[in-house]
């Protein structure tokens, strides 16, 4: 049954948080699906009261309790770092993206959730290799921050540790240094350790929530989020190219052909008090040839619209069956996580490694935004070329 079926009218309010849950990255679809999966079973009566509440809210929070201990207890980690080469996708320019930035005199940090001894198996298996001169990735980053808790490190301060031996042995201190391997810690720290603060620094994570918006909202960090899916939707949009542009066009003719058939409307409507049409040819018409034309449009409208509706229908399977493209919401808006998107993150790319593609003193700008009243704006619309 669709979703229009069971709500009819009612009004979506995404405002309301606590009656919704999203699914933000790569880590939510494994919650997802088993969630989904687990619905199936719950409807079932398969799953007993002994393993969740009986009824669907309890259902997720079983389902995110149990994916963290996943997480937590290090089974999932320890298979990754047996065999990381089945799960990291290499990506050879990423590190020469960063080394042209320090050696730019750009101070480097990374900051993560991981613990310390899977940071640095991950990072020596995708950097390393890369790296010219026998570097290290440690030789890249300024100060490393591991099991930071994000996005509680940029709100509130937790105990930090420093990591003094390559086994993870750690003692307490009270003040990072440049060049320090860190456990804990906060967003505060970093600041006043290295004497920079607000939008000095570019935060570069791939959680619209966890990472963007709360180093934005809380620190007014200049903010770049990572979206691995653009490429796959950029394809698919330089491959719908031409069927976007057929369906937009005769979008187009159908406004025309419908100003048309509103002027005929509104001729015999000011008819009936005496008054003239809008344009000199209504007016002169006869009502018998205001009613045909009338007919005539509204069949040709009729056609267009059955030519129009499937290739709506159609637009954006090329990136998902079922949703369309990520970023577009139908044909003209925005998706939601499109306008948090523009609402969070001051630029947006889909790999790090991108930013080779531009010298390490790029400055990049936002493209000018048009707005209904702009007169050009207008004038595209009217001939049909926005």
């Amino acid at each position: 049954m669709f979703g229009s079926e069971i709500y009819g009218r009612e009004l979506v309010d995404l405002r309301k948080e606590s009656k919704w849950e999203f699914l933000n990255t790569l880590f939510s679809v494994s919650e997802a699906v088993a969630y989904m999966q687990l619905v199936d079973r719950l409807d079932k009566g398969v799953i007993g009261p002994d393993l969740c509440p009986n009824e669907y809210k309890g259902l997720y929070k079983a389902v995110g309790k149990a994916l963290f201990r996943a997480h937590v207890e290090g089974q999932l980690k320890s298979e990754i770092m047996s065999k990381p080469e089945l799960f990291v996708e290499p990506d050879p320019e990423l590190p020469l993206a960063l080394l042209d930035q320090k050696e730019a005199g750009k101070r480097l940090l990374l900051i993560t959730n991981s613990d310390y001894h899977y940071t640095d198996k991950m990072m020596q298996h995708s950097f390393n290799r890369y790296l010219p001169n026998d570097m290290s990735w440690r030789d890249l980053f300024e100060m490393v921050i591991v099991s930071a808790r994000k996005p509680e490190f940029f709100q509130m301060a937790h105990p930090m540790y420093e990591v003094v031996t390559g086994e993870g042995l750690m003692r307490p201190c009270f003040k990072a240094r440049p060049g320090g391997l860190y456990s804990g810690g906060s967003a505060q720290m970093i600041e006043s350790s290295l004497n920079v603060h607000g939008d000095e620094i570019l935060y570069v994570g791939d959680h619209i929530y966890t990472d963007v918006s709360q180093s934005k909202v809380h620190l007014r960090w200049r903010t770049a989020l990572i979206c691995r899916e653009l490429e796959e939707e950029y394809n698919a949009l330089i491959h719908s190219q031409e069927e976007r542009a057929t369906l937009i066009d005769l979008i187009n003719k159908k406004e025309v052909l419908g100003d048309l058939f509103n002027q005929l409307r509104l001729a015999l409507q000011r008819r009936t008090e005496g008054r003239p049409a809008q344009t000199l040819a209504a007016t002169h018409m006869e009502d018998n040839e205001l009613t045909e034309s009338m007919q005539k449009l509204l069949v040709v409208m009729q056609r267009l619209d059955q030519k129009i509706g499937p290739m709506l229908d159609e637009d954006g399977e090329l990136f998902n069956r079922r949703w369309g493209y990520l970023s577009r919401a139908g044909l003209w808006d925005k998706s939601h996580l499109m306008r948090q998107i523009e609402k969070y993150a001051d630029i947006y790319t889909s790999r790090v490694s991108n930013f080779l593609h531009y010298t390490p003193f790029m400055y990049f700008r936002a493209q000018e935004q048009n707005l209904a009243h702009d007169s050009y704006t207008f004038d595209h619309l009217r001939r049909g070329e926005n």
